[in-house]
């Protein structure tokens, strides 16, 4: 008795895969391209496997899923295709499509659903996580752990420091000049909390009340940059409820990675006819700190206060989140150029990837690895005694890489950081004269 194939289960736009036409621009954006030169570890060559898993001519196997594992998720690609192809669409569902039908290793279902999944989207539960981690380094007995948990408990920054902020902070300008949402995130609040109220003050200082309401959530970034679709419509759901309700002018965004994602909550829940619309409404409203600061106009009142002599070579590394899918670039450097002038200095391959990519350094160590040595040589290549960046799981990965690398003394920030401890230190010299 004859049987019918069973048809591989659809997962793809096939008109969107379509869009690629094999030119191969994409190539030398591609940070795991450039590493291995390997052609399925290409954004073309990727979109030619999911294809053919579609068609069920390749098996959903560790091959294939290797090469799917292995991409950053950076949308390097996506910026220099001239064609338009979505291929960060692609990428999160292929990778939904891997999560329901693949089985990892034990050590990766460990590692994806519970060690990451089950703690980095809850602050509550970071904050637990962190003090085995910080005691094991306090007492240097990190060294007697296994190379990845090492690498891994090297990420946590001795500065991290956690804050909720207040529902309210009201504007500090004179002339007040509207209302704002601020997302607060899930790392950032735990591990980066003087950054939050660094970004809040700006924001303030710059004439906007600064409204962060308590029934905010994470993102989702990490849910959907992991092929855990549902999970991230979830997370949107809740975000737009907490935010909707709301008369603000804009939701500002701190974190490259998760602004990102934010942006796209109209494509997410698109199939949802109850939230479709509400989420493209919550998105338009969706700005990166940068972008907002950078429209304002000013971010200290009086930004001839705030030009003081600054001497030290300063690099900006794009954050992939904020310079590809979001496509911002201009914005952050205009703000610095009002505090360093001349001696900001373009960093080689800036937009090209760190490495960190969310969870990435933790699930994929070799590749995170070997771009972060990659970033690191390009910074010390320039002699920049200061890298500012716009994403916080940037900041980590390339302070660690930094450290590895014997120059710990060259500091890695937040944007915010730096505009905030520069104003302050503008303020003092103005009440001085």
């Amino acid at each position: 008795m004859k049987t019918t194939p069973t048809r591989p289960e659809r997962f793809l736009d096939y008109d969107k895969s379509l869009a690629c036409i094999h030119c191969g621009l994409c190539l030398s954006s591609c940070p795991t391209y450039l590493e291995t030169g390997n052609e399925n570890d290409s954004p073309r060559g990727r979109i030619y496997l999911m294809r053919a898993v579609q068609d069920g001519r390749l098996p959903l196997a560790g091959v294939a899923v290797k090469h799917f594992d292995l991409c950053l998720g950076c949308r390097a690609c996506e910026a220099v295709c001239p064609s338009g192809v979505q291929y960060g669409e692609l990428l999160e569902h292929t990778r939904d499509h891997v999560e329901k039908n693949f089985a990892r290793s034990w050590f990766q279902t460990f590692l994806r659903r519970v060690a990451i999944e089950q703690i980095f989207p809850f602050p509550w539960r970071m904050k637990l996580a962190l003090l085995p981690a910080r005691l094991l380094k306090k007492l240097r007995a990190d060294k007697l752990l296994p190379a990845l948990a090492r690498d891994a408990l090297n990420l946590i920054p001795a500065d991290a420091s956690a804050a909720k902020l207040p529902e309210i902070s009201p504007a500090t300008a004179q002339a007040k000049r509207g209302r704002v949402g601020f997302i607060e995130g899930c790392v950032m609040q735990v591990m980066f909390g003087k950054t939050n109220k660094a970004s809040v003050a700006l924001l303030n200082r710059a004439g906007f009340d600064v409204l962060t309401p308590t029934e905010q959530g994470c993102c989702g970034a990490l849910y959907a940059h992991s092929g855990r679709l549902e999970q991230a419509r979830e997370c949107a759901r809740q975000n737009i409820a907490a935010f909707e309700r709301l008369e603000l002018d804009g939701i500002v965004i701190n974190a490259a990675g998760c602004g990102s994602t934010l942006k796209e909550y109209g494509a997410l829940l698109r199939d949802d006819p109850e939230w479709a619309g509400r989420g493209k409404n919550f998105s338009r409203r969706v700005k990166d700190l940068t972008e907002w600061l950078a429209a304002a106009g000013s971010v200290y009142g009086n930004d001839a206060e705030a030009e003081t002599k600054f001497a030290t070579k300063v690099t900006y590394h794009d954050a992939c989140h904020l310079a590809h899918p979001q496509r911002i670039t201009r914005q952050p450097r205009e703000l610095l150029r009002v505090i360093v002038g001349e001696n900001l200095v373009e960093l080689p391959e800036s937009d090209v990837c760190c490495g960190s990519a969310g969870s990435y350094n933790l699930t994929e160590p070799e590749m995170a690895a070997r771009l972060q040595r990659r970033k690191t040589e390009n910074i010390l290549r320039i002699g920049a005694k200061v890298v500012v960046t716009t994403n916080p799981g940037c900041i980590l990965q390339i302070r660690a890489g930094l450290q590895r690398a014997g120059h710990a003394d060259v500091e890695v920030l937040h944007l915010a950081d730096f505009l905030e401890r520069q104003g302050r230190g503008a303020s003092k010299v103005a009440e001085a004269e």
